[in-house]
């Protein structure tokens, strides 16, 4: 409610000035203040932070709430509380981008030979156990020249992409490639877990053979269940929702540069995750583990 204009009434009626901002409960230096045409101090702050949020929501592509803003700016030194910055979000008219539900990619084999789920949702963080557990999964992206299938192979301890590979088939190669691409990467210790759902590459007996060669315990979650598998599931919501879904892909090509990209130039380097303190995963591997408390995923 603008109450200047029934103030200046009042003075018009030569009424008092503080008795009529005592009516309207607005303070005479807020009054005077707006009357003289100068900012307030707030005022020229919030004007400040506004244009530093909107600075940090350009960089993230449109992608990071008041959350992840809030944690770039007090990383630069800019103490400013979470509310603060939704409110000057709101008023920027900028908001972030919220994942979707998902949807199964991989089909299971009801004739796989059964294995043991060596994670049972226990998805904890700690930068101290990094390449012990890792879990895989594909999806899908739809482009002109047809579909191409992703494959990634995510570190449960700091939720790194430490593997990934394209096809535009959903043959063994491609969960075989990731994973291969992961190990050459990270050469984990012998006895790493590598976790998946229960799709038949992930099954079969080609990539038994891989994981063999290289002391890998696979693990499966039980059939049908999503959240078994919940890392991967929530790695591929973010990267439809902040890049795939985003914009046509007219070529493999181009989806694949557009990918490449984001994995390894903003998700694992830079991008800040909410289960990792608000931290990249990058950021996260290089703490200690007596840095952050572990956090257990959503």
């Amino acid at each position: 409610m603008n109450v200047y204009p029934f103030i200046e009434a009042e003075q018009a009626g030569r009424h008092n000035v503080k008795r009529a901002c005592e009516l309207l409960e607005v303070s005479r230096s807020a009054y005077y203040q707006r009357t003289s045409g100068v900012q307030s101090v707030r005022g020229r702050v919030d004007a400040e932070l506004t244009e530093k949020i909107i600075q940090v929501h350009a960089v993230s592509k449109g992608t990071y709430g008041a959350p992840r803003i809030h944690a770039d700016l007090a990383d630069a030194g800019m103490r400013h509380g979470r509310k603060r910055v939704a409110r000057l979000m709101r008023a920027a008219q900028l908001a972030g981008k919220s994942p979707r539900r998902w949807r199964a990619t991989t089909i299971p084999d009801p004739n796989a030979s059964r294995r043991p789920d060596l994670v049972e949702r226990d998805f904890t963080t700690d930068p101290a156990a990094l390449d012990s557990r890792w879990c895989g999964d594909i999806t899908y992206i739809n482009t002109w020249q047809g579909w191409l299938y992703l494959a990634t192979v995510i570190d449960l301890a700091s939720r790194r992409v430490v593997g990934w590979a394209v096809a535009d088939n959903l043959k063994t190669d491609l969960v075989d490639a990731a994973l291969a691409d992961a190990l050459a990467r990270r050469r984990p210790e012998p006895g790493l877990v590598f976790h998946s759902d229960r799709g038949t590459q992930y099954v079969s007996a080609q990539h038994a053979r891989l994981a063999h060669r290289h002391d890998i315990r696979l693990s499966v979650g039980r059939r049908g269940q999503c959240w078994d598998n919940a890392v991967a599931e929530s790695f591929f919501s973010t990267i439809k929702t902040e890049l795939l879904h985003r914009q046509p892909w007219p070529t493999h090509q181009a989806a694949r540069q557009a990918i490449f990209e984001y994995i390894e130039g903003w998700y694992n380097t830079r991008r800040r995750h909410s289960t990792l303190g608000y931290l990249s995963p990058a950021a996260f591997e290089a703490t200690g583990s007596h840095l952050l408390p572990t956090v257990q995923a959503a």
